[in-house]
C-alpha cells in the first residue's frame, strides 16, 4: 500500500494556452514550450519520466518507454493565481474569481488602511515588484510611507525597505490589510514585499511572506491532518492555505532551499504528504520575462530530482505538476492561463503510462484522497487505478 504522497509544485511551469485563454489575453502562451524553444535546454530526468509525451518540446524528446505517467491538467476554476491554482489542487474549486483592482484600490480601502497604519501610501495602482520600488523607493526612504501596489493578480502588496519599516511592523501592516480586505474586497492574498539597499540598487530580501484568505471548505489537507495523518508544507504552502491543514512546515528562500527541504521531510515524514512549491520560476524570472534564468531554474529542478527520487521507497508516490503558467516570453508579467504538466513516479510502477488530460486539477486531490482512504473528493477523478503500480491499492 502507498503510504506517502510527494508533491511538488513548479509554480508557473504551465504547459499551453487553455481554450479560454482568450478571455485572460493569453492566446499563444505555453511557458514551459516556449523556455524550451528560445534556450534549448535538455531535461534528461523528467525526460525520463515523460515530460516529452505530453506536449512537443524543442529539446525535450518524447520518450516510448517513459518511467513514469504523465498527461496534463485544465484548471477549472475562475482564476491563475497562485491561490486558486493551489486549492485547485487540493480540490477546491474557486466559482467566482478573487476581485483585481486594475486602477488600484478603492479610496475607502486606502482611507481606512492608512488610518489604521498611522502613515499615509505610495503607489496604489498595479505594477511590477521590481518596477516600483525603482520608482518610489527613494520618497519611502524619505517619507517613511509603505508602496501599495497590485497586478493582474488578486493582490494586495506592501513593499517597504526593511531599514525603514522593520519585518515585524510591515507584518503587521499586512495583517491589517487582511482585517480589512473582506467581502467584496477579499482579495487572494496579502503579500508583505521587504527589500533592501539604496537607491538604484534596491533588492528584494527572501522575507515576502504571504496573508492568503483560509479556504472556504475542507481541502484535502484538512481531510488528512484530521485523519492523523502528517501534511508537511515546504515552502509557501503553508501561507497559501493560511495554515489550514498544515501540520508541519518550513519556509525556504529559493527552489535550490525548497528542494533540499524536501528532501530532509522525506526522513522526517512516515506517512502522509510532503506538499512542496518551488516559486522561483514564477517570481524570479516568470514575472520578470527572465527567459534565460527560467531556463537555468527548469535545468537546475532537473539536476537535483535524482536526489528526490533515489530516496523515494516503493510505498512512495511522486506527483509534479504546476498552479498556472507566466510565460517569459510575453510582452506581459502576469500569470498565464495554462494547462499544466503532470508527471506520477513510484519505484513500483511496472511502466510509463499516459494519464492523458485532466479536466481538473482536483483530479491530484481526489487521488491522494483515494491512497489515504479520507474524502470523498467530489470535485476531481483519482487516476490511482490508471498507475501500473506493484503495490496494492
Amino acid at each position: 500500500m502507498l503510504q506517502r504522497v510527494i508533491l511538488i509544485v513548479l509554480d508557473s511551469v504551465g504547459v499551453g494556452e487553455l481554450p479560454d485563454a482568450y478571455k485572460f489575453g493569453d492566446e499563444g502562451t505555453n511557458t514551459l514550450g516556449h523556455v524550451v524553444e528560445k534556450t534549448g535546454i535538455k531535461l534528461p530526468t523528467m525526460e525520463k519520466l515523460g515530460l516529452g509525451n505530453i506536449i512537443p518540446l524543442k529539446t525535450v524528446a518524447p520518450n516510448p518507454n517513459a518511467i513514469g505517467a504523465y498527461g496534463k491538467m485544465a484548471e477549472k476554476s475562475a482564476g491563475k493565481d497562485t491561490t486558486t491554482g493551489h486549492w485547485e489542487i487540493a480540490g477546491l474549486i474557486v466559482e467566482k474569481p478573487f476581485p483585481t483592482y486594475p486602477e488600484g484600490f478603492p479610496k475607502e480601502i486606502i482611507e481606512e488602511f492608512e488610518k489604521r497604519i498611522g502613515r499615509k501610501v505610495l503607489g496604489n495602482k498595479p505594477a511590477s515588484g521590481t518596477e516600483i520600488i525603482k520608482e518610489l523607493g527613494e520618497e519611502h526612504i524619505k517619507t517613511g510611507y509603505p508602496i501599495v501596489y497590485t497586478s493582474a493578480d488578486s493582490v494586495f502588496q506592501i513593499a517597504a525597505h526593511e531599514e525603514v519599516i522593520p519585518l515585524e511592523e510591515l507584518y503587521r501592516m499586512c495583517e491589517i490589510a487582511r482585517e480589512i480586505l473582506k467581502g467584496d474586497h477579499a482579495v487572494g492574498r496579502v503579500i508583505a514585499r521587504p527589500f533592501i539597499g539604496s537607491p538604484g540598487n534596491f533588492v528584494r530580501t527572501a522575507n515576502r511572506k504571504d496573508f492568503s484568505l483560509k479556504p472556504f471548505g475542507p481541502t484535502v489537507l484538512d481531510m488528512l491532518k484530521e485523519a492523523g495523518y502528517q501534511v508537511y508544507a515546504v515552502g509557501k504552502i503553508e501561507d497559501i492555505f493560511a495554515g489550514q491543514g498544515i501540520t508541519d512546515s518550513i519556509h525556504t528562500g529559493n527552489n535550490d532551499e525548497g528542494i533540499t527541504a524536501t528532501i530532509e521531510a522525506m526522513d522526517a515524514v512516515k506517512k502522509g504528504i510532503i506538499f512542496t512549491n518551488l516559486v522561483d520560476f514564477d517570481m524570479v524570472y516568470g514575472h520578470r520575462n527572465d527567459v534565460n534564468g527560467y531556463a537555468k531554474a527548469l535545468k537546475h529542478f532537473d539536476e537535483r530530482l535524482p536526489e528526490i527520487m533515489l530516496r523515494l521507497k516503493e510505498e512512495d508516490l511522486l506527483i509534479i505538476t504546476a498552479d498556472h503558467g507566466c510565460d517569459p516570453t510575453t510582452p506581459g508579467t502576469d500569470h498565464t492561463r495554462e494547462y499544466v504538466p503532470l508527471l506520477v513516479y513510484s519505484p513500483s510502477m511496472k511502466e510509463g503510462r499516459n494519464l492523458g488530460l485532466r479536466r481538473t486539477y482536483a483530479d491530484v486531490a481526489a487521488t491522494i484522497a483515494e491512497i489515504f482512504n479520507v474524502g470523498p473528493i467530489h470535485t476531481g477523478t483519482s487516476f490511482l487505478r490508471e498507475l501500473p503500480l506493484k503495490v496494492g491499492v
